[in-house]
């Protein structure tokens, strides 16, 4: 009798094998296979993601059953293709690239995953290289479902780019209603039958010109933050922002000074580092209680660019400056304290980081430093 249990135990792990493997000669993955199956069930139903296992060509050889509640394909749907089928040319180029061979602890990478109804699963993967004991390499990914925690990010980043549209309302008013005045102006000029048209129209559609940059800019504060990375101009960058913020430091009576020299160049995202810029740059101008400069310098060393901007407020006490990337903390009375934390994520995502330097005098720099890396 014990011994019939024991055949049929033998006979129930090599169906639960073949249900969730192909062949595997070595018997790498025979524990896994060879679990009991309701320790199996009890692991696919309490996981929220699944656990995929490819061997070095990219072949996916297991995956757990919990694949199907996540992205709706069936097991055997998926063994024998290429783990990256179901990713973003993106994302895939980004792995390949950053996935660090030469090392042994697991690595983190968080992408989209197309469901079978062909919608991105925000998800984070854990990834690691094994061996078996004849030196064959695999490749072992724990994927979780962060749909949720991505959304809530995309929910604060909003809040905070339209309380930021909020606190430059008064700026750009400002800025806008100058040249509606001088606008109105000529135009009457010319109701009245002036001769010099020419002249008149000339500096009409330069003061529209003007009107049409700033407003531009202001848009884009509304535009949800994209994912589209390529080999940006910093100067350029940095010229946008200074265009959006200039009216509002200009209400206090602060010059934005830049000199553009050279061409460095990275590779991000344009809207995201605009955005890191321009958290920055309307922090300077608030933390500024008396008229002053604020100067933007973009430098490089060896490795990285460096983007500093440099106020000349009251500096912020030591005490607080590592509380200043926490959500919510805030110095400021009318402030989120979500800016600085969105920032610290954007820069993160580029392989960047943020300084925070006190000035010897008074004031601040802010440092933003990115890594000097071209396309890949």
């Amino acid at each position: 009798m014990e011994n019939k249990d024991s055949n049929q135990q033998v006979e129930n792990n090599k169906n639960k094998q073949n249900s969730t493997t192909t062949p595997d000669p070595q018997g790498f993955f025979n524990n896994i296979a060879a679990l009991p199956p309701s320790i199996l069930k009890w692991i696919d139903k309490n996981t929220n993601g699944f656990i995929a296992i490819w061997d070095k060509n990219g072949r996916i050889i297991y995956i757990s059953k919990s694949v199907e509640r996540l992205l709706g394909y069936k097991v055997t749907d998926l063994l024998g293709t290429q783990w990256y089928e179901k990713v973003s040319h993106e994302d895939v180029t980004y792995i390949k690239n950053h996935f660090d061979t030469n090392q042994d602890s697991s690595q983190l990478f968080n992408i989209m995953i197309q469901n079978i109804y062909g919608k991105n699963i925000w998800t984070e993967n854990l990834v690691s290289q094994i061996k078996d004991s004849n030196d064959n390499i695999y490749y072992a990914a724990a994927v979780k479902d962060i749909t949720d925690k991505k959304e809530a990010e995309e929910m604060m980043i909003r809040s905070e780019k339209m309380s930021v549209a909020g606190q430059l309302a008064a700026g750009i008013a400002h800025e806008v209603r100058n040249p509606l005045t001088s606008l109105k102006g000529f135009l009457q000029l010319l109701q009245a039958g002036v001769n010099r048209k020419e002249e008149y129209y000339k500096i009409m559609i330069d003061e529209i010109e003007k009107m049409e940059t700033i407003t531009s800019e202001l848009l884009f504060i509304s535009k949800p933050l994209t994912d589209n990375k390529q080999i940006e101009k910093v100067q350029e960058m940095v010229v946008d922002v200074i265009t959006l913020l200039q009216p509002q430091a200009k209400l206090k009576n602060i010059e934005i000074l830049f000199e553009q020299t050279g061409s460095q160049t990275v590779y991000c995202d344009r809207s995201q580092i605009k955005q890191v810029l321009i958290n920055i740059v309307k922090n300077a101008i608030e933390a500024m209680e008396e008229p002053g400069n604020i100067q933007l310098n973009v430098l490089t060393s060896e490795d990285n660019i460096l983007l500093d901007v440099i106020d000349g407020g009251p500096g912020i006490p030591e005490e607080i400056i590592h509380k200043l990337r926490e959500p919510f903390f805030t110095t400021k009375q009318s402030g989120t304290g979500l800016g600085l934390m969105i920032t610290t994520q954007i820069l993160e995502r580029h392989d960047g980081k943020l300084e925070i330097l006190q000035n010897e005098n008074k004031g601040s720099t802010f440092r933003i430093i990115l890594p000097k890396q071209a396309e890949k």
